[in-house]
């Protein structure tokens, strides 16, 4: 998707950020075991051609699928810091300082402004390559920052969410930003705008429990991991087998959670017939 280009604050920048997508010649699909090329894998949206299986990709990869061409980031200079001193097996500063160099990001969500349909939308996408897409007082602050950019744009706000929960090296700072994000989209629904919440895989924790699900509209990719505690975690407590399928998204969608499952590959046309139908005044959450 070379045609795409990246503008940070208006400035163009390169397109330097390490994707979650697989490197090298040759994948190997991790679900059916069959071999392609990086090539055919990257031609088809990072979905294996034999079985479906929705490799990760991060927060550029779904920017560039999503938006009409280019796209304007936000807060890149907004970057998390060791303020508890804490250290588990290495100092939480350490950590933050690989994942930066691994991936180039400042942390685990960006937020991008961008056309689709030729109506401006406002994106925060996370990206599970940043210390497991976990929650912390920056993905908090640049959601709640994004929201404020979508009232003031009086445009839709949407989240693709991807992430193992809250940032426990962050404590009670992480926490609260369920209830953070979770207060500040409500100023969306006074201001009538939609708030659209897509889900992939995985979708876990603290995250899940706050603003993935709050979507006035609500959907995933096919066969994602959805849901709090794990599965193993939940079947080790209760002692019972669990559902086939369970906590996947085909098992919420039969649930009632989602409001319908999209493959990669139709993201884009899917996401332009919403934007089509949504006008800012429309209130969804009170339908």
């Amino acid at each position: 998707m070379g045609w795409f280009k990246r503008f940070t604050d208006g400035i163009q920048t390169a397109t330097k950020n390490k994707k979650e997508a697989p490197d090298g010649l040759w994948h190997k699909c991790k679900n059916c075991n069959e071999t392609f090329t990086v090539k055919e894998l990257k031609d088809n949206f990072y979905i294996c051609p034999k079985c479906e299986y929705h490799n990760r990709i991060g927060s550029y990869d779904y920017f560039d699928i999503i938006f009409d061409g280019k796209y304007t980031l936000h807060f890149e200079n907004l970057i998390s810091k060791d303020f508890l001193n804490f250290s588990d097996l290495k100092p939480y500063k350490d950590r933050l300082k690989s994942a930066k160099e691994k991936t180039g990001l400042g942390d685990a969500i960006s937020v991008a402004e961008g056309k689709v349909a030729k109506k401006t939308l406002v994106i925060a996408a996370m990206d599970f390559s940043f210390i497991g897409g976990s929650m912390g007082s920056v993905v908090g602050e640049k959601i709640s920052r994004g929201i404020d950019l979508a009232l003031e744009r009086q445009c839709p706000f949407m989240v693709i969410s991807k992430s193992g929960g809250a940032r426990m090296m962050e404590s009670a700072f992480s926490l609260m930003q369920m209830a953070k994000t979770s207060a500040k989209l409500t100023l969306l629904a006074d201001a009538g705008l939609p708030y659209i919440s897509f889900m992939t895989d995985p979708t876990t924790g603290g995250v899940t429990a706050s603003f993935a699900m709050l979507g006035d509209i609500n959907f995933s990719e096919p066969k994602a991991l959805i849901g709090f505690a794990g599965p193993r975690v939940i079947k080790e407590t209760i002692k019972k087998d669990l559902p086939e399928g369970f906590q996947r998204s085909e098992f919420l969608l039969d649930h009632g959670f989602l409001d319908f499952i999209v493959p990669r590959n139709k993201l884009q046309e899917r996401m332009k017939e919403i934007m089509l139908i949504l006008k800012p005044e429309n209130r969804l959450s009170q339908a």
